[in-house]
C-alpha cells in the first residue's frame, strides 16, 4: 500500500471508531434528559434512578468519545496537510466552531451536571443536562457543516491557488450537511433506543429484581427506536438527492450511467478514473438498506410486544433478540459512512482537490508506523469502552456512583481526661 492508501486507511479506522461513540453519546444523552424530566416534573423515584444508571453509562462513552475525537481531528495537520493547505480556510471554520463547542461548552456544563447532583436545585441540574444534549447536537452539526463542504464545496472563492471562506450562509445552508445532519440525529436516536431496550431485556431475561425499572426503561428504548429508524429513512431518502452524478451512477448500476458520469468527468477534469469504488459503494448501501430493514421489522414487532405487560416481563425468546440486535444500528451507522465518504472519491474536495493530492508529504513507511500506533491505540480505547459498558450494565443501577447520596463520616468524639 502506498502512503495515500495508508492514509486513508488511518483515518477511516480511526473516524469510523470515532463515529460509533458519537451516535451512542448522541442518542444516551438525549434519552437521559427526558428521563431527567419525567423524573423533575413528577419526583419519581424510578425515574431518578433510571437518570442515574443510563446518565453512568452515557458518560463512559462519552469520556472515549472525548479521547478518540482528539486524536482524530490531530490527522487533519499529520497525514492531511495538503487538504488544510487547500480548504483549510473554508471548513476548518465549522471544525473551530465545533471543538469550541464540545470542549468548552458540552464538557463544562456536563461536569456540572455529574457533581452538581445533590448540590443544586432540581430545575437548574435539569437544564445543565438539556444544555449537554443541545451542545451535543451543535457539535455534530458543526462536523457535518464541514463534511457536508468536502461533499459539496460552496460559498467560496479561490485566491492565490487556495480556497477562502466568502458566503458563510451558504456553507451553514448546504444541503448536503443538513439532510446529513438529520440523517445521523435519527441513526442516534436508534443507536440509543435499542441500546437501552437490549441492556433492559438483558436483566428481564435474567429474571431480575428491578422488574419496574427495567420495564419502564424497555419501553422507552423501544418507543424511541420505532419512530427514529422511520426518521432516518426518510432523511436517508433525502440524502439520495443530494448525490453526486459518479456516485449515483455506481450505486445505481448501471453501465450506460456510470460510463456517462465517467465521459462527463472527463471532459471536465481531463484524463482519469472518476468512479468511486464500486464494490464498496454497491456493498455499503446494500448493508445498510438491508440492516435498516431488519431493525424497522423488529422495531415494530417490539412496540407490539412492549404494550403487553407479561410479555415485556416474561417474553425471554424477545429479550435475547432484544440483547443481540444492540451491534446492529453501529454496523448500520458504519455501513452508512462508509457509502458516503467512498462515494465521494476520488476527491478529497469534490470536483476540486484530490485525494492524492491532500495526503502529507510523508513516507510510505512513516504513515504505515502511524498507522500501527493509531489502530492500536484505537483498539485497546474500544475494548476498554465495551468491557467498562457491560460491566456497568450489567453490576445495575445499585452500582451507579452517579448522583449517589454522600455519607456523612463518623465523627466520634475525642477522648478526654
Amino acid at each position: 500500500m502506498d502512503t495515500v492508501e495508508l492514509a486513508r486507511l488511518q483515518f477511516a479506522l480511526t473516524a469510523g471508531a470515532h463515529f460509533l461513540f458519537v451516535a451512542l453519546t448522541l442518542g444516551l444523552a438525549t434519552l437521559v434528559a427526558v428521563i431527567q424530566t419525567r423524573a423533575t416534573l413528577t419526583r419519581s423515584p424510578v425515574h431518578t434512578r433510571m437518570t442515574r444508571f443510563w446518565g453512568q453509562l452515557y458518560i463512559i462513552n462519552y469520556a472515549m468519545g472525548i479521547v478518540t475525537g482528539i486524536v482524530m481531528e490531530f490527522q487533519f495537520g499529520l497525514s492531511w496537510s495538503g487538504l488544510t493547505e487547500f480548504a483549510g480556510n473554508v471548513f476548518g471554520a465549522s471544525l473551530a466552531i465545533e471543538t469550541l463547542v464540545a470542549f468548552f461548552i458540552e464538557s463544562t456544563f456536563l461536569g456540572l451536571w455529574i457533581f452538581g447532583w445533590n448540590r443544586l436545585n432540581r430545575w437548574a441540574h435539569l437544564a445543565l443536562i438539556w444544555v449537554v444534549t443541545l451542545t451535543a447536537y451543535a457539535s455534530a452539526f458543526w462536523i457535518l457543516i464541514s463534511n457536508g463542504f468536502l461533499q459539496n464545496p460552496v460559498g467560496y472563492r479561490m485566491t492565490g491557488g487556495v480556497m477562502e471562506l466568502v458566503d458563510f450562509g451558504a456553507l451553514v445552508s448546504n444541503p448536503a450537511a443538513l439532510v446529513a445532519f438529520g440523517h445521523v440525529l435519527g441513526g442516534a436516536m436508534v443507536v440509543g433506543g435499542f441500546f437501552m431496550a437490549g441492556v433492559s431485556a438483558y436483566h428481564l431475561r435474567r429474571r431480575t429484581t428491578e422488574q419496574d425499572f427495567f420495564r419502564k426503561s424497555l419501553r422507552i428504548g423501544v418507543a424511541v427506536a420505532l419512530p427514529a429508524t422511520l426518521f432516518t429513512a426518510i432523511f436517508g431518502g433525502m440524502g439520495f438527492e443530494t448525490l453526486q452524478p459518479a456516485k449515483a451512477a455506481v450505486w445505481s448500476g448501471v453501465a450506460e450511467d456510470m460510463a456517462r458520469a465517467q465521459a462527463d468527468m472527463v471532459a471536465r477534469f481531463g484524463p482519469g478514473d472518476y468512479l468511486p469504488p464500486i464494490g464498496w459503494v454497491q456493498g455499503a448501501g446494500m448493508t445498510m438498506m438491508i440492516l435498516f430493514a431488519v431493525m424497522l421489522f423488529f422495531s415494530a414487532a417490539s412496540f407490539l410486544f412492549m404494550l403487553i405487560r407479561p410479555v415485556v416481563r416474561g417474553f425471554r425468546l424477545w429479550h435475547w433478540t432484544l440483547t443481540l440486535m444492540i451491534p446492529v444500528p453501529f454496523v448500520t451507522m458504519i455501513a452508512g459512512w462508509i457509502f458516503r465518504e467512498m462515494g465521494r472519491q476520488p476527491w478529497a474536495v469534490y470536483g476540486l482537490l484530490k485525494t492524492s493530492d491532500a495526503v502529507s508529504r510523508v513516507s510510505a513507511g512513516q504513515m504505515l508506523t502511524s498507522l500501527i500506533v493509531f489502530t492500536s491505540l484505537f483498539g485497546v480505547l474500544i475494548l476498554l469502552n465495551y468491557w467498562l459498558l457491560a460491566r456497568q450494565a450489567r453490576r445495575g443501577p445499585d452500582a451507579a456512583a452517579l448522583g449517589a447520596v454522600e455519607q456523612s463520616p463518623v465523627v466520634r468524639p475525642a477522648l478526654t481526661f
